[in-house]
């Protein structure tokens, strides 16, 4: 074989995956269908997502508080062109950085599209230049996803388009649709809130962010309210069209009304699509479920014992620290170690302002399971760190078992909230209780001194502050 292991894809599961090989002494190659690495994460998802979303906090905070704070500016105006110039350079960066990566652990790098002869062969398809095979003893399908759409949408890329496109945008929009209230559309429906677009959510279930705790969702509709967020839930569109310098979206509201609404753009922004086209797939026996995901078992393996799949392809939350989990989980099988990954402990996290962020079981589903449970929270308004910087808005919760007190769920939101979670992770790794966290001293003026007092809160009522 030309390798031990070949990885298809460079995201966040299949670079982390080939470094973790190269590591564990393992001739690795990697092939990336673009010509960059990174996959969606680096170039068109996580990274540059957030570069815009910090560019246009920024701008939001000048125009709103800092003369709260005793600065006065004149003639203040937002620039897209630039913040789409520094979010280009924010990715090369990142990329770069990928690569310089791959040359330190001696990962040979093929650029073209990825596709399998056989188990132990796959055929590189460049862009331009001729074809070639390699092959290798182990194989890892790391191709990540694609933003979903639906058969009556016709996505012109120009009025309605994805995150994709709303990444290089070169006007600010007066007007938005956002389809779908998950986490894409209210970071990005954010960024051109901030920067003066009236934003319509249209959103099929009764509430944002569904999968989240229902404190959350109701604690961040309230938050983006302030923004200019207009919500439309329960509402599921029928129709999508380019009209013009615009777009017309007609849907079904709860009570079987026809409604209609007009923007500038429309952003499709319900869910993503495991990325498994043209993988040659049926060459070696592998099918997909309707979500173009592929079947592995405990160990990530595949019904091709010789082959693994991780990151959006396979079950779970399409998550960049998932897939790196997984990345580093399946070298380590490989090589014989023994590791595990323990999924309810992975966080979830939205990157508005406030931050929202989630570990372990949800409200909702304790009462699902029937589990005997406690809650406490504590508001960010109450807190000395909170107040002085202004970032009122948000809480801290803790579920716990009502009998041995082990935290089984923490959600946050507020300013720092997706930092904050490492904290819960942490504690409920080592299957900490409410009692072990609010036992440890946390510095002060800061804003984890909301997570120790929602735990005081879910042991006796105990927070000091509220």
């Amino acid at each position: 074989m030309d390798y031990d292991v070949i990885v298809i894809g460079s995201g966040p599961g299949g670079y982390v995956g080939a470094i973790r090989c190269a590591q564990l002494g393992m001739k690795t190659a990697i092939i990336e269908k673009y010509d960059t690495l990174g996959g969606t994460c680096l170039n068109v998802g996580c990274i540059p997502s957030k570069a815009l979303l910090d560019s246009s906090e920024h701008y939001h905070n000048a125009a709103h508080t800092f003369k709260d704070h005793g600065i006065n500016l004149k003639d203040l105006s937002p620039d897209i062109k630039q913040m789409i110039t520094r979010k280009a350079d924010v990715v090369n960066q990142n990329v770069e950085g990928i690569k310089f990566l791959m040359k330190k652990n001696k990962i040979d790098v093929f650029h073209g599209m990825g596709s399998f002869v056989d188990k132990n062969t796959v055929k590189i398809t460049p862009d331009k230049g001729d074809e070639k095979k390699i092959t290798a003893k182990k194989i890892i399908i790391a191709t990540g996803s694609k933003p979903a759409t639906l058969p009556f949408i016709k996505l012109d890329k120009k009025r309605v388009i994805t995150s994709t496109e709303a990444l290089e945008m070169k006007e600010i929009p007066k007007s938005m649709i956002v389809m779908g209230g998950g986490y894409i559309g209210m970071e990005l429906g954010s960024v051109f809130a901030r920067l003066g677009t009236e934003i319509t959510v249209v959103e099929y279930m009764d509430r944002i962010t569904p999968n989240m705790d229902s404190s959350m969702s109701k604690e961040l509709t309230k938050s983006l309210k302030k923004l200019g967020f207009d919500f439309q839930l329960k509402t599921k569109v029928t129709s999508v069209e380019p009209k013009g310098k615009g777009v017309v979206v007609k849907a079904e509201n709860s009570k079987g009304e026809e409604v209609e609404f007009k923007a500038d753009y429309c952003l499709v922004s319900i869910g993503r699509r495991a990325y498994t086209d043209s993988l040659g797939l049926e060459n070696i026996g592998i099918e997909v479920d309707k979500q173009g995901k592929i079947e592995v078992n405990d160990h990530l393996q595949t019904k091709v014992d010789n082959i693994y799949a991780i990151g959006d392809v396979v079950r779970g939350a399409m998550l960049a620290h998932k897939a790196e989990e997984e990345g580093a989980f399946v070298g380590e099988v490989i090589s014989g170690q023994k590791p595990h990954i323990n999924y309810r402990l992975i966080p979830g996290v939205i990157y508005t302002w406030p931050e929202v962020a989630s570990v372990g079981y949800t409200e909702e589903e304790l009462k699902e399971k029937g589990v005997k449970y406690k809650s406490g929270s504590f508001p960010f308004k109450a807190l000395g760190r909170a107040r002085a910087s202004g970032d009122l808005d948000g809480l801290v919760k803790i579920l716990a078992d009502k009998e041995t007190d082990e935290i089984l769920g923490a959600h946050i939101i507020g300013a720092r909230a997706a930092d904050m979670i490492a904290e819960a992770v942490v504690a409920m790794e080592y299957r900490a209780s409410a009692e072990d966290i609010s036992r440890m001293s946390h510095a002060h003026p800061t804003y984890t001194e909301a997570f120790k007092e929602a735990c005081l809160a879910a042991t006796a009522n105990r927070a000091i502050h509220m």
